[in-house]
């Protein structure tokens, strides 16, 4: 696993397996293929697409979007919305949603229970 420290411009798309202690001024959007810790700050939106995966436990200025056959395990600052769109969403006790968790789709835990993607509530 590659570590990259570093600031720079975004957007910024993650398709490699990465520990990351730096920070993104714009949006992030992991891809197939792509594994990452996020131990920085994204002063924008993350957006983790089909075959991506992802553990924040950093900072996220903007929205946290999960599509279909993603994973995302939130441990850190989200300032916007976190967003399922169906596929694996989990957000930790101890971590911060400063907007709402919206389960269109998929599987999303909050604090250790389920919210069902049958009822499409938003929380």
């Amino acid at each position: 696993m590659r570590e990259e420290r570093s600031a720079f411009s975004g957007p910024a798309f993650f398709s490699e397996e990465l520990d990351f202690w730096g920070s993104v001024a714009g949006d992030v959007f992991i891809i197939e293929g792509g594994k990452v810790y996020m131990r920085g700050s994204i002063y924008g939106n993350l957006t983790v697409q089909n075959g991506g995966r992802v553990h924040i436990f950093g900072t996220i200025k903007g929205n946290l979007t999960v599509d279909k056959g993603a994973k995302a395990i939130h441990s850190g600052s989200l300032g916007g919305d976190a967003i399922n769109m169906g596929g694996r969403m989990f957000i930790e006790r101890g971590s911060t949603v400063n907007g709402r968790v919206k389960a269109k789709a998929g599987q999303t835990m909050v604090n250790g229970h389920e919210v069902g993607e049958s009822s499409r509530k938003t929380y």
